[in-house]
């Protein structure tokens, strides 16, 4: 495996290479694509959570002004391979908002106008807007094939869970739901398509975090080969998950514009955006632990139920909790079980963790529950529970094998910066002077660098500038600098000349895109390979042109240079001008440049603890974060400035479930926080200065020991402030409230309690 050299720029906090065309307005998003004769579109989208379509009338809609056409299932399936499904409903909706037809106008006004006088006649059929009503005897099933609207139902024992129950002196149960959340991305999803007269085929520029997953399954849908379909992935303004794979009007467009043969554009409305955007979370966990009374956990068990929505595109949620269930603990025996339940609402996937923040949520209560009834430190429970790093590689009981991890070692550093004591110290005082104060601790683990593969093509120009190209699809990670920083080391680059290239699937060999922290862990290591690859040949044309032996030469400050001999040396310009110029050895091939494709052995497992420090005031309510202490161990850190950022995105977000967001319905499954009005996306001024410190501890699955850290911060946040807003209130007898913690909700428990 190719090993990375840290010099001058990895490892340095360096500035963003892409800042400044997005700072300066010279970046191109999806909205920002003007095309001759383009045309929009809107689409008119079901009223009703469930129902039968009796008829839908389009004559007034398409006699409107500037209306270029009204499209239903059945237009478009003309367009499409036979039986392919074009994402209009056809006799039936199952949530509210359900694509059911499509306008096509020379404005967007004129779109949206249309899309208003286009008349669906429904007949309405009983709603299940919650996994209580969705699984309640007798109730109305989403699909014939889906019997009590069950979806995915997967279980996993490992270990003597019945005998520790039995014999454990300390038993806690506990009923948890991590809500309902949108991930609110800064630009709503977007998709603009063209007709392709080269390849008879199509362009689709799409706000996606996966171009090749875009592609190949807007292709099947046309019936055209995989060179007929181009995706170019621009300007991304936040993903966050939910724009990982193709969305009803990805196919809707590619269809559009192949019948009309004219280009097309469609931007989410954030309304839209809100109702029709893939949720996150969604979940009720019922947990049950066996402990010792030192706080040492016997056994786990816990059953999850997913609410799926009205498809089950996330049907590996549910499972994906299960398997993580035992977080950072050396927990002997697991009784897990894994339900999806649809119900008439929008469904739910990929929302920044994908089912790893909720069971590290549930964990992480878990632990403090133990610490009640034992009366233990929440920081000694999980000491006491922490996997050993001598155990690593290790394989949990939920099947999950575990790369690398020292979990004392970062909950040490964190109780070290955060002045834990000094903090319990402070908490008591406060108590005394009537004031309720919070400490919440939070250990986690997650995983991370999914497959299967990833892959870049790395070409030294002539000149000595470097173009990459990267099957990952970068929309603020920051991988055009972490790459270059990594070029500029491996190859003695000049950083400012490379170059990096992704998003379009006309230029970059296949990939997997960007999510689930892969970017960096994946596609960096995909990167190395052809980094080694091109610095191999580089070695030996220097040694070469400098009349020396390939073991005799080192890179040292951007020169290839002879060992001892600091002035016979040669750039990396001057390589690539030999390697194109014939100046090469015999048996060498001219040029400079590698494809390679990474396949990762397993993923990896990124870990951390955070404390949280809250006041809640008990006549009003309100929760105040007053500290906030991150201490996260993603391996290598390539530039400490993008993790750092990456970490304050995902506090805010697990802060902002914790305390703030929540998607909700009624009980007919039409929507109540449907605008920026009644979706509480947190301020910058909630939040204090967020204090963030980190361990290292490097990962063997990838050349450059990298871990992976876009999601941890969310993980880790959820369940240090539940916590910190539970320890808060435990002079009121309360040992659980479910999140968000709003002031109303927070004093509605208050008075309950009596106390």
């Amino acid at each position: 495996m190719a090993s990375l050299v840290i010099s001058e720029y990895v490892g340095a906090r360096v500035r963003r290479k892409e800042d400044p065309r997005l700072i300066t307005g010279r970046a191109t998003y999806v909205d920002d694509l003007r095309l001759p004769g383009m045309l929009h579109v809107a689409i008119v989208r079901s009223v009703y959570a469930h129902a039968r379509i009796t008829g839908i009338d389009t004559s007034q809609a398409a006699a409107m002004p500037g209306v270029f056409g009204v499209y239903t299932a059945a237009d478009l399936q003309k367009g499409a391979v036979e039986g392919a499904f074009t994402s209009l409903a056809t006799d039936r909706v199952r949530y509210l908002g359900e694509p059911v037809a499509v306008v096509v106008a020379e404005s967007a006004y004129a779109a949206r106008d249309a899309r208003d006088a286009v008349v669906v006649d429904y007949e309405p059929l009983p709603v299940v807007a919650s996994i209580e009503a969705a699984m309640a005897e007798g109730a109305p099933q989403l699909y014939d094939d889906k019997p009590g609207n069950i979806a995915v139902d997967v279980t996993h024992t490992q270990g003597d869970v019945a005998g520790a129950f039995e014999r454990a002196p300390v038993v806690v149960k506990q009923r948890i739901v991590s809500q309902r959340l949108s991930g609110v991305p800064m630009e709503p999803r977007a998709v603009a398509a063209a007709p392709d007269p080269t390849t008879g085929g199509v362009t689709v520029w799409s706000s996606t975090q996966a171009p090749h997953w875009n592609r190949k399954a807007i292709a099947g849908v046309l019936g055209l080969g995989l060179s007929q379909v181009r995706i170019i992935a621009p300007e991304v303004g936040g993903g966050f998950g939910v724009k990982i794979g193709a969305y009803p009007e990805d196919f809707i467009l590619a269809v559009l514009t192949r019948l009309i043969n004219r280009p097309v554009k469609w931007i989410e409305t954030r309304s839209e955006n809100f109702q029709v955007t893939n949720h996150g979370r969604a979940q009720i966990a019922d947990i049950e632990v066996a402990a010792e009374k030192n706080g040492k956990i016997l056994a786990y068990r816990m059953t999850v139920m997913q609410d799926q929505g009205a498809d089950a595109r996330g049907a590996y949620l549910a499972p994906t909790t299960t398997s993580m269930a035992v977080g950072c603990y050396d927990i002997p025996a697991i009784e897990t079980r894994a339900m999806g339940i649809l119900t008439n609402t929008m469904p739910v996937s990929a929302y920044r963790g994908a089912g790893r923040p909720e069971a590290a949520y549930y964990i992480e209560r878990a632990i403090d529950l133990v610490a009640d009834a034992t009366g233990l430190d929440p920081a000694e429970v999980r000491r006491v529970n922490f996997i050993p790093p001598d155990k690593f590689p290790v394989t949990t009981v939920t099947g999950e094998r575990y790369d690398s991890g020292e979990y004392a070692k970062a909950l040490d550093k964190a109780l070290e910066v955060s002045g834990y004591q000094q903090l319990r110290q402070m908490q008591a005082e406060a108590r005394q002077q009537g004031r309720y104060v919070g400490i919440g601790l939070a250990s986690y683990v997650e995983i991370c660098g999914f497959g299967p593969f990833e892959s870049s093509h790395v070409r030294v120009e002539p000149t000595g500038s470097v173009s990459v190209y990267t099957g990952i699809s970068p929309h603020g990670q920051g991988q055009e600098t972490t790459f270059a920083q990594i070029v500029a080391d491996n190859l003695g680059a000049d950083f400012d000349q490379v170059v990096v290239h992704h998003g379009d699937t006309s230029n970059t060999p296949e990939g997997n895109g960007t999510m689930g922290s892969r970017g960096l862990a994946v596609g960096g290591g995909a990167l190395m390979l052809s980094v080694e690859q091109i610095r191999e040949k580089a070695f030996k044309i220097a040694a070469h042109l400098l009349e020396a032996s390939v073991d005799d030469i080192e890179l040292v400050d951007g020169k290839y240079r002879v060992k001892g001999a600091p002035d016979r040396g040669v750039t990396l310009a001057e390589i690539a001008e030999a390697a194109y110029g014939g100046k090469i050895p015999e048996d060498m091939e001219p040029g400079l440049e590698a494809t390679n494709f990474f396949k990762p052995a397993d993923e990896t497992f990124p870990f951390g603890t955070h404390v949280a420090v809250v006041e809640v005031f008990p006549d009003t309510g309100e929760v105040k974060l007053l500290d906030y202490y991150s201490v996260d161990d993603c391996g290598v850190r390539i530039s400490p400035m993008l993790v750092e950022g990456q970490v304050h995105g995902g506090l805010a977000q697990g802060i902002g479930q914790a305390l703030w967001e929540e998607i909700r319905y009624d009980e007919n499954g039409q929507l109540l926080t449907g605008t920026l009005m009644d979706y509480a996306v947190p301020k910058a001024s909630y939040f204090p200065v967020f204090k963030t410190d980190a361990t290292v501890t490097p990962t063997p699955i990838n050349p450059l020991g990298a871990k992976g850290i876009g999601e941890a911060a969310t993980i880790g946040s959820t369940p240090a402030v539940a916590n910190a807003v539970i320890d808060a209130l435990e002079p009121f007898g309360i040992t659980h409230l479910d999140i968000p913690f709003t002031a109303e909700k927070v004093w509605a428990a208050i008075r309950q309690s009596g106390n």
